[in-house]
């Protein structure tokens, strides 16, 4: 885990609606007011979300999403399938967007985060879980199940179950 840089919201919310305009205007979606969106309404938006991948996320828009994130590059390139090396190699491109494969998964641990902070109301106290052996989660870390889509299900399935009080 790395230690998480203090991005500017306002920031990020500027890139998001950026994006989001580009999005729109390319999908004729009429869904949303772009100056309406921030990154947490973003990431609550499902349709938005869905015209996002198909678009693919830029590599600026990551970068800011990924700063705001616990995971260092090493576990970025793993979870997305691509190999450190060629992660440098996107980021010295101008303009590279991710694949859909690799958006849609960009996006999918911005929304595990964003519901661990909110259910943990504590960073460090959501980060110390992700990186801690969890009995309900056949004692492996939850960091280690967000490989892969099932187990991205079973970290927010549990962190919904702490959310409710249920700790079996």
């Amino acid at each position: 885990m790395k230690k998480v840089a203090a991005n500017s919201d306002i920031q990020l919310d500027e890139a998001v609606r950026s994006f989001v305009f580009k999005v729109g205007q390319e999908s004729n979606l009429s869904i949303v007011k772009d100056d309406d969106i921030t990154y947490r309404s973003f990431l609550s938006d499902k349709l938005l979300i869905v015209h996002s991948i198909r678009r693919g996320i830029p590599y600026q828009l990551y970068e800011m999403i990924s700063e705001r994130l616990p995971f260092r590059q090493e576990d970025w390139a793993e979870f997305l399938g691509i190999s450190p090396r060629t992660m440098l190699r996107n980021k010295a491109k101008q303009d590279y967007v991710f694949e859909s494969i690799p958006s849609e998964k960009i996006l999918e641990l911005a929304e595990v985060t964003s519901l661990g902070k909110e259910v943990f109301d504590n960073e460090e106290q959501f980060y110390l879980w992700l990186s801690t052996p969890n009995f309900a989660l056949g004692n492996l870390k939850p960091l280690e199940l967000l490989k892969d889509s099932y187990g991205k299900e079973m970290v927010v399935s549990e962190l919904h179950k702490i959310d409710l009080g249920i700790f079996i």
